[in-house]
């Protein structure tokens, strides 16, 4: 399952689910370098990673969208 770190509050990690749904993550699960709009693998296994292709192209659209707004 793939999740988007849309926050952080206290101990967790607030990620929205590809369904819209948001659940929370502990953040010592989350790996290092994660941030808001990380892109996160979730496996069933409990193994977390960072999708790097996935996170580079949502960032690329809300660059191209906050570009599309301002100008």
């Amino acid at each position: 399952m793939k999740v988007v770190i849309d926050r952080f509050e206290g101990k967790f990690a607030v990620c929205e689910k590809e369904d819209r749904k948001m659940i929370n993550i502990l953040k010592d699960k989350v790996p290092s370098g994660a941030g808001e709009g990380t892109v996160l693998n979730l496996y069933d296994n409990g193994k977390i990673e960072i999708d790097i292709e996935e996170t580079e192209k949502q960032a690329k659209k809300i660059e191209k969208l906050m570009k599309d707004l301002f100008n």
